[in-house]
């Protein structure tokens, strides 16, 4: 999911909410349960999905003075599906792919406070990765062909799959259940709907139980758009990508952790997606099958977006942060983009 770069706090959510027990000091009581002392010094960072603070130790942890404590939204994942998140990033860490992963404190990654499961990592510095720089896409490549390297060793067994199932029927079923979507343009993005689905369907990496013995998944890190790469810039210790936020880590086709990384004209992307998959291609194969996948892709996120949104919109920071969603306009434009996307899915795939 999205997240911003702010330091603001988020509004007070509602009594009933699950986050307006949240508070500085229930933090650094959470912080003090693992032995980490905070000196008041607390800043929110910018995250619609879960609550995430950087806050000041009096003493360094492991060289650290300032760590990240990440409060996992209730009832999201299980306790199971957050390990493996965990796991994951160790593993990572262990074959040396630069992604920030989890402190162990007191022999575990994963704690709970006051009903509240929650994580604790260093903080890391960097900026946005600069994409109009096809040497930067090249590095990024090759990191991400070594995270996905290590993807493919083995098999999520709790964390779910990207598959048309959990991203098109389910989404769509709930915004229709809700009566979320805007009463005059409901039937016309029903039907685009349906005539998306039918075409995302037709690819056999995306069907719920895929029927080709070609079929190749694995691992991902399942978000990776431009914000949740920290980049130092070359010449500085831990040059390079730094891969953060695994939270939305799953099993799917690997192209779903390059397509985001795209933007621009059709010339433009199809350049980007060249850099991506030299430095990929360097590393590990990539099957070009996947390239047809793209559009079916970020037509998923597409709708899996708009549900997300409205579900979380007894969250006050979803009404301060996405003023404009639930107008007639806001879903007009998203039949709009279905008729586009269907376009774009009947069009050649992009050739890197």
């Amino acid at each position: 999911m999205p997240t911003n770069d702010s330091t603001h706090a988020p509004p007070t959510p509602p009594a009933g909410h699950a986050y307006a027990r949240l508070t500085p000091d229930r933090v650094l009581d959470a912080l003090a349960s693992v032995g980490l002392w905070g000196d008041g010094r607390l800043d929110t960072l910018g995250s619609y999905e879960n609550r995430v603070y950087q806050a000041a130790l009096e003493s360094p942890v492991d060289g650290h003075s300032q760590v990240v404590v990440k409060f996992y939204r209730p009832g999201r994942w299980s306790d199971a599906q957050i390990q493996e998140e965990h796991d994951f990033a160790a593993e990572l860490v262990a074959a040396e792919v630069p992604v920030v992963a989890p402190l162990p404190l007191n022999g575990r990654t994963l704690h709970h406070f006051d009903g509240f499961a929650f994580a604790v990592s260093p903080r890391r510095g960097g900026r946005r990765p600069e994409l109009d720089d096809f040497d930067v896409l090249e590095w990024i490549g090759r990191f991400l062909a070594r995270l996905h390297s290590v993807g493919a060793a083995r098999p999520f067994q709790h964390r779910p799959a990207l598959d048309s199932q959990t991203f098109l029927h389910e989404p769509r079923d709930w915004l229709l259940a809700h009566e979320a979507i805007a009463p005059e343009v409901r039937s016309a993005w029903t039907r685009h709907c349906e005539e998306a689905l039918t075409l995302i369907e037709s690819h056999w990496l995306l069907q719920p139980q895929p029927l080709s013995a070609d079929h190749r998944s694995l691992r991902l890190h399942g978000d990776c758009h431009p914000g949740n790469i920290l980049w130092t810039p070359d010449g500085q210790p831990g040059a390079g990508p730094h891969f953060v936020d695994l939270d939305d880590a799953r099993t799917g086709p690997a192209v779903q952790d390059l397509w985001m990384l795209l933007s621009g004209e059709r010339a433009q992307r199809n350049q980007q997606l060249g850099a991506l998959l030299d430095g990929y291609e360097q590393v590990r194969d990539f099957d070009r099958r996947e390239l047809a996948l793209i559009e079916p892709l970020r037509t998923l996120r597409l709708i899996h977006y708009s549900a997300w949104i409205a579900r979380r919109w007894d969250d006050p920071t979803f009404p301060i942060n996405f003023p404009w969603f639930g107008s007639r306009d806001y879903w007009q434009g998203q039949v709009d983009m279905l008729v586009e996307q269907i376009e774009d899915m009947q069009a050649p795939p992009l050739v890197a």
